[in-house]
């Protein structure tokens, strides 16, 4: 059964994700289709569940006021509108980052190249920078959502909230440090560090079996937490162990 609720409060689509998963954590509930612009959330229960039980998930976060949905002032139905959605291919659901990993690939290889002959120490670096200064920018583009989101799965985060916003600066930091090449071999051994316990939380979640939203690109892009983010986080903490061992 599938039940309409207004939801207010939702400023964000980091709000959007964190709503979500509070109502998830509910047993019946199997599934929250949240619309931010008309602040409503199509709630689908295995049994029902009363509404103050719903409110109850949502009571750490006060801003958040979860009602019935007035049936008598219900917008005419858009049969358009209520087609079912259909279902991206894999390739499709992870487009965004697959771009951004050929862009990055492709220029860190041209540098790799220029000069005499291919040097991987250059590829990695220039990857590194790459990658660190782009995903940087996209969670600047809404660090409040991404910090939101972002607590939801991160070991640090979930304790800390401001870690969220803390990380985001870390990370355009350590673009720039590896654009710069700037004390490689200590900056090397933090991204290794500051990796591997990001990727504490991708595991738990993942092997949890947990369906949220990756915040690796902020919360410009739907992304679902999957292996793809293991494979991610895995890549830099190999890339910078590499690195460690060729600069020694």
């Amino acid at each position: 059964m599938t039940h309409t609720y207004n939801i207010t409060g939702m400023t964000c689509e980091g709000c959007v994700a964190k709503v979500s998963y509070l109502l998830k954590q509910i047993p019946q509930i199997t599934n929250v289709a949240i619309n931010l612009d008309k602040g409503q959330a199509d709630v689908t229960m295995s049994s029902h569940v009363a509404t103050p039980a719903l409110q109850d998930a949502l009571k750490d976060y006060p801003k958040y006021k979860l009602t019935e949905e007035n049936a008598h002032h219900a917008a005419p139905v858009n049969v358009f509108e209520n087609q079912p959605e259909v279902a991206k291919s894999w390739a499709a659901t992870y487009k965004p980052i697959l771009l951004i990993f050929g862009y990055i690939s492709a220029i860190s290889l041209i540098t790799a190249m220029w000069g005499d002959g291919f040097s991987g120490m250059t590829f990695m670096r220039v990857f590194m920078a790459g990658f660190f200064l782009t995903f940087s920018f996209f969670k600047m583009l809404d660090l409040k959502g991404f910090a939101e989101s972002y607590a939801m799965y991160d070991v640090v985060a979930k304790k800390i909230p401001a870690w969220g916003y803390v990380y985001a600066f870390l990370e355009l930091a350590l673009g720039l440090a590896f654009a710069l090449n700037f004390a490689p071999l200590y900056v090397n051994a933090f991204t290794a560090v500051l990796m591997a316990v990001s990727l504490l939380g991708v595991l738990q979640s993942v092997f949890n079996k947990k369906q949220i939203r990756c915040a690796c690109l902020g919360a410009v892009f739907n992304l679902p937490m999957s292996t793809v983010t293991i494979i991610e986080d895995g890549l830099m903490i190999a890339m910078s162990i590499a690195m460690i061992f060729m600069y020694l």
